[in-house]
């Protein structure tokens, strides 16, 4: 693990090209399931080379850094993955990249990254960002993540990012929205700001097309903006049990003793999503109380949650004939649509096919169609059932 060392200055908040201090955490655990067989525990979506030169979590570094000068950088990842990353990250100081002795979900991740901010500069805005999405247009991007940290820095306020939906998805969280308040104007521009009037975790069909139809709600696009202060302040309210080990835990970094303290502490966390420990609760306070705010994540992203997901990204990105994606040495397709294809080296030819998945690693072969492609994680269900560790 990179972790605590007895350098303690400069890992913390840095001033930005906004006025405010602002400080990253970038999340890069996870289990690598929804891509198999390329992905697996230790090769999980966010290092591999999906699209483009880059893999996933260097170009979610590479993004923020016409907001950043000098930020301070953190990722919070897993012991499998711990390795590969600090490789592929080299400009992130090897202090900052905490590898979590046992994954715990978002909550303790996010909360431990405030409550090591909180000792340096409380007033600190902290933005989190999953390490696995793809942002489209990076300019506006930028414009709408300078409006959130103005905003998160004007008080005790949580800012969540939310995307306008455009089919009736269940694979993502929805946020209902509140009344409008006043915009949060950045270069010149006024960004709208809505309250937030709850959090709904993957509805099902029938409500997903409810919530489109409504007009009034948006994706959870998993990125937060928050002093670290107020997130401090709301594990300590939502989550009084775990506020403790982790505040102790700060109180550990940069000393001997960090290792130790990390390890037997940050396990006894509960295992829980910062949305269900910490954003539904406070949503359950009522619009005003809640200080909960949405801007518009309105910069073509996608979260590349499957194999169909990848698909549609670089079918809309590059141009594709008969709408398909085929990451192959040749190819031939004869009247076959909508598939997607990786297998590197090879000559791949389509005959009367339509929307399928086909992927080929050096041990594994996946087929599957792009519908189906969401339940590809119970694959590695299955192969774990039957012991084939080799393979997950």
């Amino acid at each position: 693990m990179a972790s605590g060392t007895t350098k303690t200055s400069h890992l913390f908040a840095t001033t930005t090209k906004t006025s405010h201090p602002f400080a990253t955490v970038v999340l890069a655990g996870g289990s690598g399931t929804r891509f198999w067989p390329r992905s697996r525990q230790a090769r999980a979506k966010q290092v591999l080379h999906l699209e483009g030169d880059r893999t996933m979590i260097q170009q979610t570094v590479a993004r923020l850094e016409d907001v950043m000068q000098d930020v301070a950088v953190w990722v919070i990842t897993n012991k499998l993955l711990c390795g590969t990353i600090t490789e592929q990250l080299p400009e992130v100081e090897q202090e900052r990249i905490l590898c979590e002795p046992e994954s715990r979900n978002t909550a303790p991740a996010c909360a431990l990254a405030a409550f090591l901010l909180e000792r340096e500069d409380p007033e600190t805005v902290i933005g989190i960002f999953p390490s696995d999405h793809t942002i489209g247009n990076v300019a506006r991007f930028h414009m709408i993540l300078r409006a959130g940290i103005k905003l998160a820095a004007s008080g005790p306020k949580i800012v969540v990012l939310g995307v306008p939906p455009t089919r009736d998805e269940t694979g993502y969280g929805y946020i209902e929205l509140g009344e409008a308040v006043t915009p949060t104007t950045v270069g010149g521009e006024a960004i709208p700001v809505r309250r937030v009037r709850r959090f709904t975790e993957k509805p099902d069909r029938t409500r997903a097309r409810k919530f489109l139809r409504s007009g009034n709600y948006v994706w959870n696009s998993g990125m937060f903006l928050w002093s670290a202060q107020t997130l401090c302040d709301a594990v300590r309210e939502h989550s009084p049990a775990m506020a403790p080990l982790l505040e102790k835990i700060a109180a550990a970094w940069g000393t001997p003793e960090f290792e130790a303290v990390y390890a037997d502490l940050y396990p006894q966390c509960e295992s829980i999503s910062i949305d269900y420990a910490i954003l539904e609760p406070r949503s359950s306070k009522g619009e005003v109380e809640s200080e909960l705010y949405c801007l518009p994540a309105d910069f073509a992203w996608n979260d590349l949650g499957s194999w169909a997901a990848l698909h549609e990204y670089v079918s809309e990105t590059r141009e594709c004939t008969n709408a398909n994606v085929i990451e192959a040495e040749d190819n031939v397709q004869i009247e076959s649509t909508g598939c997607y294809v990786f297998s590197p080296g090879k000559t791949v030819a389509l005959v009367g096919v339509k929307d399928i998945v086909v992927v080929e690693t050096d041990d594994a072969i996946l087929v599957t169609t792009r519908n189906s492609s969401q339940d590809v994680g119970r694959v590695v269900k299955e192969l774990k059932k039957a012991g084939r560790t080799d393979l997950i």
